[in-house]
């Protein structure tokens, strides 16, 4: 792929948004499409020294495009956005490229593989990893399935707003990856809230804890970002709740069809199902302290 080349990017969340931007800034020919106006306003005022051109619909946007990425809600969003009949295998070109950054199950990425081949179409599911933060900074982590010439077809796009890509394996699997990742930080997250409401119980001086466990086995991305928010009760850092029992939900799904039991990641999905309950629906992942009472100080 050139230098410079035409980009459409469907999806301006909070993720999909800001690799937008790093796209626009990057060079290339940017036009964008988002299924509600509000948030397509929002996303023209926040960034109002990029040149864009504003689709009408996936197949306006996939028009004429060397490169289309989208980045929605669930499986439904995206086979409408991708397969339906406003979709954007309307209209892209043979030899043009597809990449999605949506999570979603592993059965929708084989199946607009296919679709793909068919139309020779080059194209890579791409979930990403590194939370709203990454996304800001263009640091993400790409976890890619698909042919590898497809893959180096979109890198130079990719590059743009990711420190990290890696090629996985078949289509499909960047997203059995990702589902990997996903049982990870949940583990993870269950173990941190007790750890914090542990020494919050001990009366410890919490930054010097930190600063005593940070170093060693117990160090994590999540100990790192997440340990003195979680310590005052603040939660609005990006990756909601909601989407995690999504992901979670996923992993579970392919979990069952594998054969392969995953008991951790069921409990905390019930903790974070308890979160919910309370209202934390769309605060940060972090926000599973919450479910643990707090031990007043006397």
């Amino acid at each position: 792929m050139s230098e410079r080349c035409k980009v459409s990017f469907l999806g301006l969340g909070v993720m999909g948004g800001a690799i937008a931007r790093h796209i626009g800034k990057a060079g290339h020919e940017l036009t964008i499409f988002n299924r509600t106006p509000e948030r397509l306003g929002e996303w023209q005022e926040a960034n109002p020294g990029l040149e864009t051109r504003v689709a009408d619909s996936p197949a306006s946007a996939a028009e004429n495009a060397d490169m289309v990425i989208t980045c929605v809600g669930d499986d439904d969003d995206l086979a409408d956005v991708v397969l339906g009949p406003n979709g954007v295998f309307q209209t892209l070109k043979k030899g043009g490229v597809f990449v999605d950054h949506t999570t979603v199950s592993a059965r929708i990425a084989r199946q607009i593989s296919v679709e793909a081949r068919d139309l020779q179409i080059h194209c890579i599911d791409a979930p990403m990893t590194g939370s709203q933060i990454g996304a800001e900074r263009g640091t993400l982590t790409l976890m890619c399935g698909g042919r590898a010439n497809a893959l180096e077809a979109a890198r130079p796009v990719m590059e743009a707003y990711s420190q990290r890509i890696v090629h996985v394996g078949k289509a499909g699997a960047g997203q059995t990856a990702k589902m990997a990742n996903q049982i990870c930080i949940a583990g993870i997250v269950a173990s941190l809230s007790e750890a914090v409401r542990f020494a919050q119980g001990s009366h410890l001086d919490m930054g010097k804890v930190y600063e005593a466990i940070s170093g060693g086995a117990a160090q994590s991305w999540q100990m790192d970002n997440r340990w003195q928010t979680m310590d005052a009760d603040e939660f609005d850092f990006g990756f909601a709740i909601d989407w995690m029992r999504k992901d979670l939900g996923l992993a579970m799904e392919e979990g069952r069809g594998l054969g392969v039991s995953l008991p951790v990641t069921a409990l905390v999905d019930q903790f974070f199902a308890d979160v919910q309950a309370l209202g934390g629906g769309r605060e940060d992942t972090s926000a599973l302290i919450r479910r643990l009472p707090r031990k007043q100080r006397k």
